[in-house]
């Protein structure tokens, strides 16, 4: 539980940076504002279902969204669920979700157009995590805690219950870990296992472009549903371009030279 706090915490710290280094967004009005980041080591994919390594947590952190998500206190806060209940046994948990968060734009979906998340995503979501067909490396979040696919439910298109063998009390935090981000059933399944490299979530930023070890960039999700404590839409940035350049020496030449805003 120590390394998935500290990862996310590492996450949110990342993310406080990419909002923040667009300064004052009213001054950027008129100018397209690009966060650089190098990261040391490529990416294997950006399938949440395989986000085992913390450069591909901060980019999948951009991409997706959960139930939940943590604060720069290591606090769970709400996300896409906006209130939650816990039955009085403490095994079964209900969450209640927001109604204005949608999928990124992708040609699977009518007209091209991203829907509404519903709480059947989320029952998706978590199903195949722990399908062996998978074989997702964050299947250790619900494998022994719960029977099977049926302990996810969903009530209502707002409505989703997790159901649990027995109590578990940190169970809340561990599903801020980006294991847990709902994803849409039609994509994943269009695309299988190439959706590693054809992401669409519901974050921050949407997926332009990938060269493997070179480049990446994405883009602002102008629909994104988040907005900062004045009531300004997030994110105040245009893009993310990240690169990989390994060699230490030569990525902080590139921060010198001030080609990466990040290092």
């Amino acid at each position: 539980m120590a390394i998935l706090a500290l990862m996310n915490k590492l996450t949110g710290c990342l993310f406080l940076l990419l909002l923040l280094s667009a300064c004052n967004p009213s001054e950027n009005k008129n100018r397209q504002t690009v966060f650089n980041i190098n990261l040391d080591e490529g990416l294997s994919s950006l399938d949440p279902a395989f986000c085992r390594n913390h450069n591909t947590i901060w980019m999948d952190n951009q991409l997706y969204n959960g139930l939940v998500q943590i604060n720069d206190s290591l606090k769970t806060i709400p996300c896409i669920a906006k209130t939650w209940d816990i039955s009085a046994d403490g095994k079964t948990y209900t969450f209640h979700l927001r109604n204005d968060v949608y999928f990124h734009d992708d040609a699977r979906f009518k007209n091209g157009t991203g829907r509404k998340v519903t709480a059947a995503d989320f029952a998706y979501s978590f199903s195949r995590l722990i399908d062996p067909k998978v074989a997702s490396s964050g299947s250790w979040i619900f494998s022994d805690k719960v029977t099977g696919k049926q302990a996810f439910a969903a009530l209502n298109d707002s409505t989703f219950r997790i159901t649990l063998k027995q109590p578990f009390a940190p169970f809340i935090s561990m599903l801020t870990a980006q294991y847990c981000s709902v994803v849409p059933k039609e994509v994943v399944e269009f695309y299988g296992r190439d959706f590693r490299s054809h992401p669409v979530g519901t974050g921050p930023f949407k997926f332009k472009y990938w060269k493997e070890g070179e480049v990446m960039v994405l883009l602002k999700n102008e629909k994104y549903w988040e907005k900062d404590s004045l009531g300004k839409q997030l994110p105040y940035l245009n893009a993310i371009r990240a690169t990989f350049i390994d060699d230490k020496q030569t990525a902080f030449m590139e921060f010198i030279k001030k080609n990466l805003d990040f290092f």
